[in-house]
């Protein structure tokens, strides 16, 4: 038989993503409980936050394309940066007056000033200002193209920040992820009052405190976006949120509805794929059941080198038929991989392609090597990837204390069904961590129940935007909230599809989402001058 799985690293590697991107939901504890002949008793990894995934999958890619199978293979290139990096002495903690509160380190932020209006002799263009994530801000910038795209027209200085205990803004340096007694620092309401401190610092340095700011975000980004606009109206006119989960905590959102909007973008595609999809996770628990099951798994799979867990191939499987909804584009991207347009329908495509009676693993492995290797680059592929970066300690963290978005898998889905349990979730925490997460702050700090209503009495100048094939978008704001709080929401939209440089293979209903966004950032910023016109005059 095969051995057991060894423990895994927390979580299996949000947001938004961000959550963002996020929710995970499978730890060290659990991974351990689960047995490799019986995976379905294990709920499925962590959706781990797309830039996170595309730095596993880049990572990956470099150790596949040297790795040998049948060939060689392999390509890259760079190009220039549209930014200059900067660094802010930025204080540890906001909220306390402790001896270390006031311990300082260096928070990275971007900027772009090739188009800004600068005050001399007139208003000072606007700051666009990008909330960032749970990463290094320079994946963030340049993903963000829309930025770039409208600052033209706004005459807009550019301004990406850097998330603290992310990228190269980590205030204990190395040791950042030492211990919960670093990490206690790594908090939202932190990140957002670290982006308060930093933009009110830099229009004073620029000569441009009149200038409105506007703060924009994806996935986890985005929800900082639209928290920010509610924490810090005085600092930011306006706010907006790409694909911004935030109502994907305490029982606001069904806890299935994430994998039922996956499931959901095959069966509209075929109900065969669906179908097909939904029937693998048995034979593979089947066939993974023993040595010789998974050294056949291994060359079915083409694996760089032979499996020990057939729980690893399920991921694998897992991974790429959850992320290819989620950047389900309408043309070709290489966001996390590169991929054609469509890439739902191609992989569907694929299955329906496919004689009846053809092995159904052989069927699920060409489908998901359409998501890791549609350039035909890989002559193998890493399923078992035992170097798995350390950087990703911070999300785990985030996911292990505050951000608990609790998710299912419902006997309608075309994964495996699995539950959550907010009691087990604490217990893995306090395992993983030594400390118990808070899984109702979230909608104690910046609220979420009753949206509609609350919102609208004190809320304005927030645009949701939400792609309905993105699974994140079930967690979103969907309904106009007032006349200043909108969204936008694209029957055919993927993740944080707005936030995308245009191109010329643009629907329309895209270019039309992005030309309301435009629209209505315009009218805060007329609305913002006119009403310091009345101040002043």
């Amino acid at each position: 038989m095969a051995s057991t799985p060894p423990p895994l690293l927390a979580f299996l590697p949000l947001l938004l993503l961000l959550l963002a991107a996020s929710s995970p939901s499978t730890s060290t504890a659990a991974a351990a409980r689960s047995s490799n002949s019986n995976p379905s008793r294990a709920p499925f990894p962590a959706v781990t936050p797309l830039h996170l995934q595309a730095l596993r999958q880049q990572r990956a890619r470099l150790r596949g394309a040297d790795a040998k199978y049948a060939g060689g293979g392999g390509g890259g290139g760079t190009a220039a940066k549209p930014f200059t990096a900067h660094y802010f002495p930025q204080e540890l903690d906001h909220f306390t007056f402790t001896p270390n509160a006031s311990m300082v380190f260096s928070q990275k932020y971007l900027v772009n000033d090739t188009f800004w209006r600068r005050p001399t002799g007139g208003a000072a263009g606007p700051l666009f200002v990008y909330t960032g994530n749970e990463g290094d801000i320079e994946w963030f910038a340049t993903n963000t193209g829309f930025m770039f795209d409208i600052a033209p027209k706004f005459g807009a200085l550019l301004v990406f920040i850097e998330h603290r205990f992310y990228g190269e803004s980590k205030p204990f340096g190395n040791d950042s992820y030492k211990s919960a007694e670093t990490l206690g620092y790594l908090t939202s309401t932190q990140a957002l009052a670290d982006f308060a401190i930093l933009i009110r610092s830099l229009k004073q340095n620029l000569s441009a405190e009149a200038a409105p700011v506007i703060v924009f975000g994806g996935s986890y980004g985005g929800m900082l976006a639209s928290w920010f606009r509610l924490k810090y109206p005085h600092v930011a006119i306006g706010a907006v949120a790409s694909s911004a989960p935030i109502l994907q905590f305490d029982y606001i959102t069904p806890w299935s509805s994430f994998y039922d909007a996956v499931s959901q973008d095959f069966k509209s595609e075929s109900l065969n794929c669906f179908s097909v999809i939904k029937a693998t996770w048995d034979v593979l628990d089947e066939r993974g059941a023993s040595d010789k099951g998974l050294l056949e798994l291994s060359k079915l799979f083409r694996a760089c080198k032979t499996v020990k867990y057939d729980y690893s191939i399920r991921n694998w499987l897992w991974t790429a038929f959850t992320y290819t909804a989620m950047v389900d584009y309408p043309t070709p991207a290489n966001f996390l991989e590169n991929l054609p347009a469509y890439p739902v329908k191609e992989m569907c495509k694929i299955i329906d392609g496919f004689p009846a009676n053809t092995d159904i693993l052989e069927k699920a492995f060409a489908a998901a090597n359409l998501y890791y290797n549609y350039t035909g680059n890989l002559t193998c592929n890493p399923i078992e990837d035992e170097d798995d970066p350390h950087g990703l300690g911070g999300w785990q963290w985030q996911a292990c204390t505050e951000m608990i978005m609790p998710m299912t898998v419902s006997n309608e889905s075309m994964f495996p069904p699995s539950g959550f349990n907010y009691d087990d979730r604490s217990d893995e925490c306090l395992e993983s961590w030594g400390v118990r997460p808070r899984p109702h702050w979230i909608t104690t700090e910046y609220g979420g129940y009753k949206i509609d209503k609350m919102l609208k009495k004190f809320g304005s100048n927030i645009i949701f935007s939400n792609g309905m094939r993105d699974p994140w978008s079930r967690g979103g704001v969907l309904k106009n909230i007032s006349s200043s709080i909108i969204a936008l929401v694209t029957e055919k939209g993927a993740h944080h599809l707005d936030f995308r440089s245009a191109t010329k293979g643009d629907p329309d209903w895209v270019i039309e989402q992005r030309r309301q966004e435009v629209e209505i950032i315009q009218g805060w910023i007329d609305q913002y001058h006119q009403d310091m016109a009345e101040i002043y005059y």
